[in-house]
C-alpha cells in the first residue's frame, strides 16, 4: 500500500466492496486498500460508511477523514487531516 503525505496528512488509494458482511480491511491491490463495507452504494451511505470506518480505525475525528476523489465510484483517494503517512501505516498495521 502506496501513502503519501501532503500538507498537514496523508493519502491514500483505497479499492471499496460494498455490501459485504462485515466493515474491514481484506487485503491490497496493487497500491490500493481492500475495504469491505456492510453499507450498499446509495445515497452516499457506502462513502459515509467508509469515512466512519477508517475515522474509527484511524483514531482521529469524522471530520478528519475525507474522500478526495471517487465518490462514485469503487476507487477512492482517502484523505486524513492531522496524520503523517508514517503514522496512518503504523495505525492500520500495513
Amino acid at each position: 500500500m502506496h501513502i503519501l503525505d501532503q500538507s498537514g496528512g496523508a493519502m491514500f488509494s483505497v479499492r471499496v466492496h460494498p455490501r459485504a458482511r462485515k466493515n474491514a480491511i481484506t487485503g491490497e491491490l496493487g497500491d490500493a486498500l481492500k475495504v469491505s463495507l456492510s453499507a450498499p452504494p446509495v445515497d452516499d451511505r457506502a462513502n459515509d460508511a467508509c469515512i466512519e470506518f477508517f475515522a474509527k480505525l484511524l483514531k482521529v475525528p469524522r471530520s478528519s477523514v475525507t474522500i478526495a476523489s471517487g465518490q462514485t465510484s469503487r476507487n477512492k483517494i482517502i484523505c486524513v487531516v492531522g496524520l503523517s503517512a508514517e503514522e496512518v501505516s503504523r495505525r492500520i498495521g500495513a
